[in-house]
């Protein structure tokens, strides 16, 4: 099979394309042929060598934490899928950037009706990301306000549109060029981060959904009425500012889950969430991560392993 490689820790130059052995599926396993990988930021940051204290990887490994594509084989003990599903999930830390994969079943689900391969490769990680941050950690109910920084990216326009279909009223941030988007997506009120000070224009939040970190995350407290939540899955809160203003600081890894998986792939179906794709080509895996390290991107970038 196709894969890229990661030999050493680094930048991008020490990425490979190579041809490898196909992978076997354990028991409670399944054999994907990959259709499509997601680029994540988490993927250069475990390239950079930044995460080998908490994530310690064999060299040579594999980048990619989400893929979808069709199962080719069971391992032992599996009745979920039979080969043929078309699926999708956040399989692991590593091993998406290949033409097959092997993934628990425990991680995938089968793939929305309403979106192609290419589509739902770019889909695990973020919705996941976006739904537990919002529900499970911020509690965001109907009619709550609800700010999300970094709203046009892959975490954040996933956020958008579920705190738009969890009812709350969505306080976007973003540069100028993105609202249009935004307000497509469902946004309520949008604020160039570029040309305006957030926390001079909303009040009042019961939620904040900080993707930035730094000092915008430290400037969120202010925004935020007495008891709110501000959760940020990129680094953890002050104490001692959200002690000062009586807030909840809130931080949490995203968790791989097919069940919650297969909940959103159905808000899907039902026309309640949407996604934006970038493609390249697989022997391009390099360029593609570069432009996810520019940041400030809208929506997601896959790579399309049939390339």
């Amino acid at each position: 099979m196709k894969a890229i490689r990661a030999y050493a820790y680094g930048d991008t130059e020490v990425l490979r394309l190579e041809e490898i052995a196909d992978p076997v599926a354990g028991a409670g396993e399944v054999l994907i042929e990959v259709a499509a990988a997601g680029v994540n930021p988490i993927d250069w940051k475990v390239l950079s060598g930044a995460m080998q204290a908490f994530i310690p990887l064999p060299l040579p490994f594999t980048p990619g934490v989400e893929v979808a594509g069709t199962v080719v084989a069971l391992g032992a003990g599996v009745t979920e899928f039979k080969p043929g599903d078309e699926v999708f999930g956040f399989i692991n830390i590593v091993g998406g950037y290949a033409s097959k994969a092997v993934a628990p079943v425990t991680k995938l689900t089968l793939k929305p009706r309403s979106l192609s391969l290419l589509q739902a490769a770019a889909v695990p990680a973020s919705a996941l990301t976006a739904w537990q941050a919002l529900t499970e950690h911020a509690g965001l109910q109907r009619r709550q306000k609800v700010l999300i920084h970094a709203a046009a990216g892959g975490v954040g326009s996933m956020a958008v549109q579920i705190a738009k279909y969890l009812g709350a009223e969505v306080y976007a941030t973003a540069s100028a060029g993105h609202h249009a988007y935004l307000k497509a997506l469902g946004a309520d009120y949008t604020i160039d981060y570029t040309t305006q000070a957030f926390e001079t224009l909303v009040s009042g939040m019961d939620v904040v959904l900080d993707l930035v970190g730094g000092e915008t995350q430290n400037r969120s407290f202010a925004v935020l009425k007495k008891f709110g939540v501000l959760v940020s899955p990129v680094s953890a809160p002050n104490v001692s500012l959200a002690n000062d203003y009586a807030v909840t600081p809130k931080n949490f890894a995203t968790r791989s889950d097919g069940r919650q998986l297969a909940l959103i792939a159905e808000l899907f179906d039902k026309g309640h969430l949407s996604v934006d794709i970038e493609a390249y080509a697989l022997s391009e895996a390099k360029s593609a991560l570069e432009k996810s390290m520019g940041r400030h991107l809208r929506g997601r970038l896959v790579l399309d392993t049939s390339r």
